[in-house]
């Protein structure tokens, strides 16, 4: 065991170990690193160097993916042995201030999304039509959006909605930059159409799928 108490069977959990450098190739592969740096002999420490890297090869073949992935197996080498290993590697060792690096921060818009049941992409594309200018092309899009608007809306409110709603919701998500045009009317909505929240009702499709299969069945053998 590994700093444990054997003749007590102490367990040794992974949080009373030492974090791991590189998960990907595991506790053992750390253990090897660690002890490259306590051979003396650098011929030897060479050696098992290399052996080293065919072990992480085989380990994370995922690497071969990558370019230059024999490069990024020694780099990976030096990273598990805090750049503190003493071999001669047929690559230099990499720069450790580049790791250290934070990565840039990715915008994230943190504008609250003024109504949640359409979310954020409708509003991103009431913008877009309100930005175009007037004619048949941005009437074509404001009632396709309209005809979207209105299947989320079924998906979260079972009862039917007023074309004059979806029509009222765009006036007011353009903030009063979209107009939509009095004759503008949305087809009728099928009284078959089904608008549930993704994932919601497929085990009761499923059961139902089985049902009526298992009703087949019994009218054929009846016949």
């Amino acid at each position: 065991m590994e700093n444990g108490d054997q003749n007590g069977c102490k367990l040794l959990y992974n949080t009373e170990r030492k974090s791991l450098k590189l998960p990907e190739y595991g506790r053992n592969v750390q253990k090897m690193v660690e002890y490259l740096r306590t051979i003396p002999d650098r011929e030897k420490r060479n050696e098992q160097a290399r052996a080293v890297v065919k072990v992480m090869e085989i380990v994370n073949p995922q690497v071969h993916l990558q370019e230059n992935y024999e490069q990024k197996l020694w780099d990976h080498l030096y990273i598990i042995a805090d750049f503190n290993l003493d071999v001669d590697s047929p690559y230099p060792m990499p720069n450790p201030d580049k790791f250290t690096i934070p990565p840039d921060v990715v915008p994230v818009s943190k504008k609250p999304i003024k109504a949640t049941h359409y979310g954020r992409n409708i509003e991103n594309i009431i913008d877009l039509i309100a930005g175009m200018e007037e004619g048949e092309a941005r009437n074509a899009a404001i009632r396709s959006i309209a005809v979207y608007m209105r299947q989320q809306y079924l998906i979260w409110n079972k009862d039917s909605v007023a074309d004059e709603t979806i029509f009222h919701d765009i006036e007011v998500l353009s903030e009063g930059r979209i107009h939509v045009p009095e004759d503008m009317h949305l087809s009728r909505i099928s009284s078959d159409a089904n608008f549930s929240r993704p994932g919601a009702g497929s085990g009761n499709n499923r059961s139902g799928h089985y049902q009526r299969y298992g009703n087949q069945r019994k009218n054929q053998r009846s016949k």
